[in-house]
């Protein structure tokens, strides 16, 4: 049943890139100004999916890994998602599936006012990278709870994103009796900036301050994650991003070490109902 899940989203992207390829540079389609970005690569931002859209799409990371996602906008503040996958998806190796299915949700409290930002909270569960049973945490931990503020600029033909905010993770260290010793809030922040309508650079840092315990083998180096991604909006509906992550080499990996950054891709197809 998990294979068939895969398989029936990446038939999905495959379909609605020939459909978009179609479509590409039609006046009234879905550009980066219709629907703000949601994320930056692992942060969230104020912005949440108008209502009756819709999107879906895959992340490929190491480790043959891969995560499909699927977000629905209820209403012009509220947004659901789900979102699920593994590691040695794509390789000759035995499928880990992840532990869980990740769920996500955004309330957007407050629109973005002329001298004021907009301000979403909002909950997921969903981290990224390889799944660690040992410590019950994803190798980059997820968001938890989070309130986040973002403020637009706009010029002639590209506008920029600001974004900060702070959150709770529900994936905590624990020494060997069992005491937390990394649950701290943390705090982030980032930008976004689209050019001419179809190519966006995105910038995050993440000051990791619930992910560096020297008491914990998986927790980070005490440096914070900066990650970065370029963007594409390949056709008209759809997105294409390489992505940049742990810039630093903050993060402790498994085998003892990282030597190098993590280079990802990630597939997003948005349309409306």
């Amino acid at each position: 049943m998990k294979n068939t899940c895969l398989f029936l989203i990446v038939l999905f992207l495959l379909g609605a890139t020939a459909k978009a390829q179609d479509d590409i540079a039609v006046p009234g389609q879905i550009t980066f100004y219709d629907v703000p970005p949601r994320w930056l690569i692992d942060m969230p931002t104020a912005g949440t999916l108008p209502r009756g859209h819709y999107n879906i799409g895959v992340r490929l990371y190491s480790n043959g890994g891969a995560l499909g996602y699927t977000d629905i906008g209820i209403s012009n503040r509220f947004t659901l998602g789900l979102s699920y996958g593994g590691n040695n998806i794509i390789s000759n190796k035995t499928p880990n599936w992840n532990d869980r299915v990740g769920f996500q949700l955004k309330f957007r409290l407050v629109d973005e006012l002329e001298y004021f930002p907009a301000i979403t909270i909002g909950f997921t569960d969903q981290g990224f990278g390889q799944w660690i049973d040992q410590a019950d945490r994803y190798e980059f931990k997820s968001r938890g709870f989070y309130v986040v503020a973002s403020r637009s600029f706009y010029f002639y033909k590209w506008t920029s994103g600001w974004h900060a905010g702070i959150s709770r993770s529900l994936e905590d260290a624990v020494d060997s009796d069992g005491n937390d010793v990394d649950g701290q809030l943390t705090i982030f922040g980032g930008f976004d900036a689209t050019f001419d309508y179809n190519l966006a650079l995105q910038l995050e840092y993440d000051a990791a301050i619930n992910d560096d315990s020297d008491k914990s083998p998986y927790s980070g180096k005490g440096r914070g994650y900066l990650n970065a991604s370029i963007k594409w909006l390949f056709a008209a509906n759809l997105e294409l991003e390489v992505v940049f992550k742990d810039l630093l080499i903050n993060r402790r990996a498994l085998d003892g070490g990282s030597n190098t950054f993590t280079r990802e891709v990630r597939m997003t197809y948005i349309d409306k109902f």
